[in-house]
């Protein structure tokens, strides 16, 4: 899939999670309701549904991952905060596929568009603080 069909799922995750956080829905009504509201044909399907699900089933190990990076209560956090390095989190760990570069820029990019107003920079500071734990090999091969 193109680079667009997976910004454009981790768009969909990020409000689909969001969308969980408030109405405690089950992931797989949010993942129909996103199939029937939105053209999926340009989206990477499988990415989402990883996305979505992975960040959920692994919701407790990916926060044990960054809680110790943080400067304040995990429960501090704005959800789009919290979903944002969720999603980069998930990323850096499951998916080496993916440049951990990339997976902190696009993460970057939701909490500009959804986020607030410089949130964008605390998560570029805690994903790029996790990347050089979960992705030590791939920053030293590429200094």
């Amino acid at each position: 899939m193109k680079p667009r069909a997976r910004q454009k799922a981790r768009r969909l995750v990020l409000q689909g999670l969001y969308e969980r956080h408030f109405s405690q829905n089950p992931l797989t009504d949010i993942e129909a309701l996103t199939h029937t509201r939105h053209d999926m044909a340009k989206v990477d399907t499988e990415f989402f549904h990883e996305l979505l699900h992975g960040i959920i089933k692994q919701q407790a190990e990916l926060d044990a991952l960054f809680e110790p990076l943080l400067d304040r209560d995990i429960d501090d956090l704005t959800p789009i905060e919290l979903y944002v390095i969720r999603i980069g989190c998930y990323e850096l760990k499951n998916r080496l596929d993916v440049p951990y570069r990339v997976a902190i820029n696009e993460s970057v990019e939701l909490a500009k568009i959804f986020g607030a107003d410089q949130g964008h920079k605390y998560v570029n500071s805690i994903l790029d603080k996790l990347a050089k734990e979960l992705r030590k090999t791939e920053i030293n091969a590429n200094q």
